[in-house]
């Protein structure tokens, strides 16, 4: 029997990740049933579960690489690149399931205790991405110095999640870049 190598694994991986994360995003967690996500993938459920326990695990998989991803880009490019990127993508199948686990994160936020007390250390990770670009922004002298920089990030945060909801419910995205220009306007420093 061919030895598969880590290459193939971690690709067949990223493989099932994307297609549960378009189940997740079409059916919600409830209805990505392990039947669903073997259609998606085209894997048998062994297959899919060699690489996750289970579909929690599946599900968490999903989120947490999408919440990296973001951290990463909070981190080098800031939140508001993030909503630009949203934008750029929202008619991509990539994009709509990052809405959909985004918004079934913020349901099972909501919804189930045991998944935000695993999930608080991800959240926090996107906070302090966010909040430490906003202090090498501040240093670098470009945000406005008459408002704390929590509140800015809360106010990012708000505008992220707030668009977030519009693209999730099919609201037409084309008329937002200036909103985003406004947003980006109102943390910075104004000569």
């Amino acid at each position: 029997m061919p030895r598969v190598s880590q290459d193939q694994l971690d690709a067949r991986r990223q493989e099932i990740l994307a297609a549960a994360r378009t189940c997740f995003a079409r059916y919600g967690y409830e209805g990505a049933t392990v039947r669903r996500i073997e259609q998606e993938t085209g894997l048998s459920r062994g297959a899919i579960f060699h690489h996750f326990r289970d579909k929690e695990s599946l599900f968490l998989a999903v989120a947490e690489d999408d919440a990296a991803a973001m951290v990463a880009t909070v981190a080098r490019n800031g939140l508001v690149q993030v909503m630009r990127d949203l934008l750029a993508g929202a008619d991509s199948p990539e994009t709509a399931g990052w809405l959909g686990s985004q918004l079934e994160v913020s349901r099972r936020l909501r919804t189930d205790p045991e998944f935000a007390k695993r999930w608080a250390a991800r959240s926090e990770a996107v906070a302090a991405a966010t909040r430490e670009r906003l202090t090498r922004q501040y240093d670098a002298g470009v945000l406005r110095d008459d408002v704390p920089i929590e509140v800015l990030a809360r106010f990012l945060e708000l505008a992220y999640d707030g668009l977030v909801v519009h693209l999730a419910s099919g609201r037409p995205a084309d008329d937002l870049h200036p909103v985003l220009d406004l947003i980006e306007s109102a943390v910075r420093r104004h000569a």
